[in-house]
């Protein structure tokens, strides 16, 4: 089915902001589309600084979190960060490494192990964790619901402090510390990440240890590198970047290349980064997915080594081992997916008829099962549950798209799972195998009777139509400044009007799977290039005319720098 298009009208002040502040009038209509402020001073969007941090006592837990530290840190007891094997988990976790590691503190760190662990704090693990004579566990991007870790933790002796952003519970872990940043509503910053949340805990703790507000040189060096941490985890996390999000990201993202941190540099290196900037992307599609490959396909207590206590040659050893476990996450998920999208075709999942999918595979590696859904999702348009059966038992993930409460759904179908948990978007659960036709046909009413056909179109959103001439390099450039972009701040999205062929359009790549061509409008004449859509060489040869959706962006090649398309999306006559 064709995408549709979701274009807002132009915004009526647009001349007039774009006059006032001396930009272009599309960078003035692309800023309204983000809800940039405009009758005041945007500079706060446009020019971002450390200064507009959020100070850490207005974290709720934070200056209570910090103090409690600093007296087991001065008491010389042992400490464990316990961090999600995740980016989020383990570059929060690394944060908090170097921070206590920088207060002379007694550190070491604990990652669970995905498949046999499961996430958060599990009982058994803390309860050894207690046993092998660790005081405080400090958990990491998990913990808020972990009422019954917390009482373990306290009975054995120990001490536990919650630092998380996840949906707390309706019960909260007794006599614990909790650093959270939805907990009293206060925090001007509801989508702090786990590793965003380790951050400010560890300014907080910098201030004690300097015991002061303004922190040490040695604390103020750290902490600045700290932020590219930060950016990592928040960027791979995919929360909003905006407000004090965007200053986290884009001015660790500006530290990446320099960073001090031997595992992240040798990462770096690995991803073939090194001596340019790092952007959003990059960090997206080519530094996360080595952190995470870790946790997906073996133990994250690597990526963790990695970015804490490696020395140069155990981190290249470590680089390379992640380089290889994310070739194999990359091969068994091509794998897993193309056995996917052909079972759901096959039994015609993909239908008007079936708005819901729910596919279960023998031993699918349950590390990559999350991954598959978002395929699934982004290939069929409706939510889908991809499900590892393993000696009767299923771990599942699921994956939705907008109107559709993924927790909320799995919810109304409960009575076939043994557990499950998440958000609107993307959950988890775990099954009898015996259960899963039940619970296929359970969610699969539940879909039906929740979205409509125009649910299932693919939406594509664009911020403004243009003329091509519009798009002159002095303007692209200042476009692709308004990054980082990700969640809550895309990449600028346009949409031509008619333009038409001026050359004649080929495919283009190793294997060809890319369309090359050039358009006009009679003003003006850009190339565009067409990843991965070979497929419509010939419709768009027959019609010659067309309407393009589509990134700009700036080509670099022997020197020279152009304007072109980045195409996402024809329409034809």
């Amino acid at each position: 089915m064709n995408k549709e298009w979701i274009i807002p009208p132009p915004w009526a002040g647009c001349e007039v902001a774009a006059g006032r502040w001396g930009m272009p009038p599309l960078v003035a209509q692309i800023l309204y589309n983000r809800g940039v402020e405009l009758e005041t001073n945007p500079s706060g969007f446009l020019s971002p600084q450390l200064r507009d941090l959020i100070p850490p006592d207005e974290l709720p837990g934070a200056r209570e979190a910090a103090r409690r530290i600093a007296e087991v840190v001065r008491a010389k007891k042992k400490i464990i960060i316990y961090g999600d094997y995740d980016v989020d988990g383990i570059t929060g976790t690394a944060t908090l490494w170097h921070t206590l590691r920088t207060a002379g503190a007694d550190v070491g760190f604990y990652v669970p192990h995905r498949l046999d662990e499961g996430y958060g704090l599990n009982i058994e693990s803390v309860r050894g964790i207690i046993a092998d004579g660790a005081d405080l566990i400090i958990s990491v991007d998990c913990g808020v619901t972990a009422v019954e870790a917390a009482t373990v933790a306290r009975d054995a002796g120990g001490e536990l402090i919650v630092t998380d952003h996840h949906q707390p519970g309706d019960v909260l872990p007794k006599d614990t510390t909790i650093v959270h940043p939805t907990l009293g509503g206060s925090y001007p910053n509801e989508h702090l990440c786990g590793s965003g949340v380790a951050f400010k805990l560890a300014w907080a703790i910098a201030q004690e240890m300097s015991e002061s507000e303004k922190v040490s040189d040695e604390y103020r060096v750290l902490l600045h590198h700290a932020l590219a941490l930060a950016a990592l985890g928040t960027i791979a996390d995919v929360v909003p970047l905006v407000g004090e999000n965007r200053i986290i990201t884009r001015c660790g993202l500006a530290l990446l290349p320099s960073t001090p941190f031997v595992g992240l540099r040798v990462l770096i290196e690995s991803a073939g980064l090194a001596g340019g900037r790092v952007n959003a992307y990059d960090v997206g599609f080519k530094i996360a997915p080595r952190i995470n490959a870790a946790g997906r396909m073996g133990h994250a207590r690597l990526a963790v080594e990695l970015l804490t206590r490696a020395d140069e040659d155990r981190a290249r050893e470590i680089a390379l081992y992640l380089e290889d476990q994310n070739r194999s996450r990359q091969a068994t998920e091509r794998r897993i997916s193309k056995e996917a999208i052909e079972m759901v075709e096959r039994a015609g999942m993909d239908s008007d008829a079936c708005r819901g999918i729910v596919l279960a595979g023998e031993k699918w590696h349950a590390g990559v099962i999350g991954i598959v859904a978002s395929r699934l999702v982004s290939r069929f348009c409706r939510p889908a549950v991809v499900i590892s059966l393993d000696n009767g038992q299923g771990q599942g993930s699921a994956r939705s798209i907008r109107n559709f409460d993924i927790n909320a759904a799995l919810g109304r179908c409960g009575e076939h799972l043994t557990q499950y948990g998440g958000h609107a978007m993307a959950a988890g659960l775990k099954i009898d195998r015996d259960n899963v036709p039940a619970f296929a046909e359970a969610f699969t009413h539940v879909a039906n009777n929740s979205l409509t056909g125009a649910d299932l179109r693919e939406k594509l959103r664009i911020d403004a139509e243009i003329e091509l001439s519009a798009l002159d390099f002095a303007t692209t450039e200042t476009l692709l400044n308004l990054g980082p972009f990700g969640a809550g701040n895309p990449s600028p999205r346009l949409a031509t009007g008619w333009v038409e062929l001026a050359q004649e359009p080929r495919c283009v790549g190793k294997t060809g799977k890319h369309v090359q061509a050039v358009f006009s409008d009679g003003g003006a004449v850009l190339k565009a290039i067409a990843f991965s859509q070979s497929d419509r060489l010939e419709e768009l040869k027959k019609h010659r005319r067309c309407r393009v959706a589509f990134k700009p962006l700036i080509n670099e090649f022997n020197g020279r720098r152009t304007v072109e398309m980045d195409v996402m999306d024809f329409q034809f006559p």
